[in-house]
C-alpha cells in the first residue's frame, strides 16, 4: 500500500485506475492506495490503520511526490507491526531535507529506505537503498543480477564524492 497517487503519492507505489493497472508495483503485486482525509488533505493515521488491517498488505510504502506534508513514521511503524507487514520509505523527493534534518527521519522506523540522489540531494542520476541487516540478502539479489546489468563506476564514483 502506497499513498494514493491523486492525493499526493507517487506513481510507483502501486498506481492503478478503476479499470488497469498503471506501474509495474500493481501489475506484478497486488497494491491498493491508502488515502488521506479528504476535508482536511492530511493524512488520518487511525483511518490508515483501518485500511491496512482491511487490505493486509505485505509492505506499506510511505513517501510521496507531491504531499506537502511530514511524515510520522513512528505511527506508520505502529501500524506496519501491527499487521504484520514490512514498512519502506521512499524519500527520493524529500532526502536533502530529511539530510539537513528538516523533514523527519525514517531510519529509525523502516525496514528499507529508498532515494534518488538526483532530487533534493542534487548529485549524478542514480538511487540508493538503505535496508535492515536482515534484508541485505534479497534486496541485494533482486537488483542484481536480478533487474540490473553490470555497475557504472563513474556513477558509482560520482555518488561517493557528493556523499561525501
Amino acid at each position: 500500500m502506497g499513498l494514493s497517487l491523486s492525493q499526493g503519492g507517487h506513481l510507483t507505489h502501486g498506481h492503478q485506475t478503476e479499470t488497469k493497472k498503471i506501474s509495474s508495483s500493481s501489475i506484478y503485486f497486488s497494491s491498493k492506495p491508502y488515502t488521506a482525509n479528504f476535508e482536511t488533505g492530511l493524512l488520518d493515521y487511525e483511518d490508515i490503520a483501518k485500511q491496512v488491517a482491511e487490505f493486509k498488505p505485505k509492505l506499506i510504502i510511505v513517501g510521496a511526490s507531491a504531499y506537502a506534508r511530514d511524515f510520522d513514521y513512528a505511527q506508520f511503524r505502529k501500524i506496519a507491526d501491527d499487521n504484520g507487514c514490512l514498512l519502506m520509505c521512499d524519500m527520493a523527493h524529500i532526502s536533502g531535507l530529511v539530510a539537513a534534518q528538516v523533514m523527519n527521519d525514517p531510519f529509525p522506523y523502516c525496514d528499507v529506505v529508498t532515494s534518488t540522489t538526483h532530487k533534493s540531494l542534487r548529485g549524478p542520476r542514480s538511487g540508493i537503498i538503505f535496508m535492515r541487516k536482515q534484508y541485505a540478502d534479497a534486496v541485494n539479489f533482486a537488483v542484481f543480477p536480478s533487474l540490473h546489468g553490470g555497475p557504472h563506476n563513474t556513477q558509482i564514483a560520482a555518488v561517493a564524492v557528493q556523499m561525501k
